[in-house]
């Protein structure tokens, strides 16, 4: 009997097994529609389908071929190491930065988001990405250890203007910062006064940074010195289901930024 490697291996070397045995795996196939399908030659599809059935991956029923039920295991087996491999490929530049340790979804539920790095010709081309949504966004919420001086400009403008509503709870040291700066705190103050803006303050910061910009979920992250290095961005159920709960922790474990208390 070969080893689980060797037929890892076995499926792994030939594109057109992979797809045959997904096809049968999904029903029934003839050899005709398995060729129109795949495009594999008749020789080619003869060898997958003998090897195959030596497996006991599939059986031949009349004119077709289905797989059998531990034909459709391997087939759903495989398809999820791809889906794995995949999701590890587009995430190994920017694992470093990501807050595994507060993530609790699958990280494959990443494979279809948009990931955002700074290029030369782009240094800030993740808060760019950011910023451009939220310059159209009716809601906005965010979680995070800090409130970038451009982010806290738009947002300002379209709470300000009545466009937009905003709901945030930032570390202590966040908003310290903005109230050190007499311009950023005139921001943050026209922020506050405004009717559609709630901010709270967690004494026990927050380690993590992430904006829900309408449905859509942002991870800003940054390297230990605090410089920029990615934006994560996702409209998946999973991760925007995990990112309102977190909101909704740091939310009731903060206390309101009430307008005039901030430090001159």
């Amino acid at each position: 009997m070969e080893s689980a490697l060797e037929e890892i291996e076995f499926l792994a070397l030939s594109s057109n097994r992979v797809e045959v045995l997904g096809l049968l795996a999904a029903g029934r196939c003839t050899r005709t529609e398995l060729a129109d399908a795949t495009g594999a030659s008749q020789a080619t599809l003869g060898r997958i389908l003998s090897d195959f059935e030596d497996r006991s991956w599939i059986r031949h029923d009349g004119s077709e071929y289905v797989a059998t039920a531990t034909g459709r295991l391997v087939a759903e087996g495989f398809t999820d190491l791809q889906e794995i491999l995949e999701t590890e490929a587009k995430l190994r530049g920017i694992v470093d930065y990501l807050p595994t340790h507060a993530m609790d979804f699958d990280l494959r539920r990443l494979s279809d988001a948009t990931i955002t790095v700074p290029s030369a010709t782009r240094p800030n081309a993740p808060l760019g990405r950011l910023l451009g949504f939220l310059r159209e966004a009716d809601e906005v919420r965010a979680f995070s250890h800090t409130f970038n001086e451009q982010a806290l400009r738009v947002v300002r403008e379209r709470v300000t203007a009545g466009d937009q509503r905003f709901t945030g709870v930032f570390g202590r040291s966040a908003i310290e910062a903005l109230a050190d700066e007499s311009e950023l705190r005139r921001q943050l103050e026209a922020l506050l006064a405004a009717g559609n803006t709630e901010i709270r303050v967690r004494e026990e910061g927050v380690p993590i940074a992430i904006m829900i910009v309408d449905g859509v979920v942002y991870l800003l992250l940054r390297d230990g010195n605090g410089v920029l290095r990615a934006s994560v961005d996702t409209d998946d159920d999973a991760v925007r289901a995990w990112a309102e709960d977190s909101l909704d922790h740091y939310w009731r474990t903060a206390t309101p930024l009430e307008p005039g208390t901030l430090s001159e």
